[in-house]
């Protein structure tokens, strides 16, 4: 991929900077591209297999946190709080309106306690809890996560969902990486280590989310290579596509010195994805669960 590399002439023919630039990018185009193949194919047989997610209103297995987790069962059905019912959408906002007494901070209780009715095992009851305020889902909660259902979908449904859910990952991580810049933004990135350490968690915890953690790493792999930035992928689509735009080869000295902004911006996302998973292994880990 060096045009001043020394080669036999017998193939110098086939070099990649003697090739169209149609040719390039397509070559360069490949290793991005199977990053996304094989994100949508998780996706595809996670939702045949599994189905199409919809959220329920009964207390999942996962996640019971105090003060839900000292009375509330897993498979208990959220009637009402404070008398307010309907889906988990309702029931949040039912939540929500409960406040701390001042500055909300993670983990400060609200003022009022809330009404909870549950049907169990076919009877109902109501317990009074205090909800506490999350700084990370930065909202109310009991203390529970909803349980999640599932429907059959067809081989086309499928694939329309796993489209789908690819391009919200995709506008998300665009998104956090253009505020990278704001600290809490920042603070979202991860690195080997925390990813790593997610995943084997994940595993351990349930295997299909584990292989939706899979399909996203291998996503925002061929996202962030595709930024037009040497040495990444996208940097040589870019250059290639100058090189059509301008009508004649580009010096190979330009390009190099280019690549510098790219390998600056790999080694920044390297070292800010490294430092947030040394505080949060300092910390309180990486919140799998």
């Amino acid at each position: 991929m060096n045009p001043n590399e020394e080669i036999a002439p017998e193939v110098e023919s086939r070099a990649y900077y003697r090739q169209p630039v149609w040719k390039r990018v397509v070559v360069i185009s490949a290793g991005p591209a199977m990053n996304v193949l094989v994100a949508f194919l998780i996706l595809w047989g996670l939702f045949l297999i599994k189905g199409q997610a919809e959220t329920s209103t009964r207390v999942a297995k996962q996640a019971l946190r105090p003060p839900a987790a000292r009375v509330l069962m897993p498979g208990d059905q959220i009637v009402s709080i404070d008398g307010r019912r309907g889906g988990p959408e309702e029931i949040r906002k039912a939540t929500a309106a409960h406040k701390c007494a001042g500055r909300q901070t993670n983990g400060c209780p609200a003022t009022t306690p809330a009404t909870v009715v549950v049907r169990r095992n076919g009877q109902l009851r109501t317990f009074r809890l205090i909800p506490r305020y999350d700084a990370a889902a930065k909202r109310m909660r009991i203390g529970f996560a909803f349980d999640t259902t599932y429907n059959d979908v067809g081989p086309v449904q499928a694939a329309s969902l796993s489209v789908s859910w690819m391009w919200r990952v995709t506008k998300g991580t665009v998104s956090a990486l253009a505020r990278i810049f704001q600290p809490e933004q920042r603070k979202q990135i991860s690195g080997v280590v925390g990813t790593s350490d997610a995943l084997q968690q994940t595993i351990k915890f349930d295997v299909a989310q584990a292989f939706v953690v899979l399909a996203i790493v291998s996503l925002s792999l061929a996202i962030v290579n595709l930024f037009p930035f040497l040495p990444l992928d996208g940097g040589h689509i870019f250059w290639a596509l100058a090189e059509k735009v301008r009508g004649r080869p580009i010096a190979f000295s330009v390009m190099e010195r280019a690549s510098v902004v790219g390998f600056l911006l790999v080694m920044a996302l390297f070292f800010i994805g490294l430092s947030n998973d040394i505080d949060r292994l300092r910390g309180e880990g990486f919140g799998v669960r």
